[in-house]
């Protein structure tokens, strides 16, 4: 089984995705940009995400179709969740990056996973879940190349509160410092995300 991560530019094609039918399809779970006027860490292109779906299917050789029936930029990934989500009405907060020319993949990962990871939970002591997809496979041409695709869950009300959302100013300045161990700021797209109901 195979997972596909569709980053969705339009409104119609959030709708679209729910309502995917593709052989071997497993699952999918659809969100849409929260559109929050207070929203924090709203970065890069995260102003014009409008979406972002995940299906699980049996092979990756169906994602041409997945494709024409919700239209958005395709990658195949690999699945992580360092913290497990939380049951209950949560925000995401969406992020995605490329992994800078300078760094080996060796080296991307290790300061991907091995340290920001770790660091990630003290930068945000009321996280309720994390959920991280490294990206295999570039999947639709002219995509973005994109390596990483990470969800962060929060209740709203934490999420909307600078003095809840982080921890200590030690520990954002610490993160800060380890940035360039696996991506740069400039690059970084964020944005917050709500869970579309399934229709089932």
């Amino acid at each position: 089984m195979e997972k596909i991560d569709l980053l969705l530019w339009d409104d119609d094609a959030v709708i679209a995705a729910s309502n995917v039918k593709v052989a071997g399809l497993r699952s999918v779970a659809v969100s849409a940009a929260a559109d929050l006027p207070a929203a924090p860490l709203l970065m890069g292109s995260g102003s014009l995400l409008r979406g972002f779906a995940e299906f699980w299917v049996d092979s990756v050789d169906v994602w041409p179709e997945i494709v024409a029936q919700a239209q958005g930029d395709a990658y195949l990934v690999t699945e992580s969740i360092p913290q497990p989500v939380d049951q209950g009405v949560l925000l995401t907060h969406f992020t995605w990056f490329p992994k800078p020319e300078r760094l080996s993949d060796e080296a991307f990962f290790h300061g991907w996973h091995a340290i920001h990871t770790p660091s990630s939970a003290r930068l945000h002591p009321l996280r309720q879940g994390y959920v991280r997809d490294a990206v295999s496979r570039t999947l639709t041409p002219g995509s973005a190349p994109i390596r990483a695709i990470v969800s962060e869950f929060f209740t709203e009300d934490v999420y909307l509160d600078p003095a809840r959302l982080f921890g200590s100013k030690d520990e954002l300045m610490a993160t800060m410092d380890e940035l360039p161990l696996y991506a740069d700021q400039q690059d970084i797209s964020s944005c917050p995300l709500r869970k579309v109901p399934s229709a089932g």
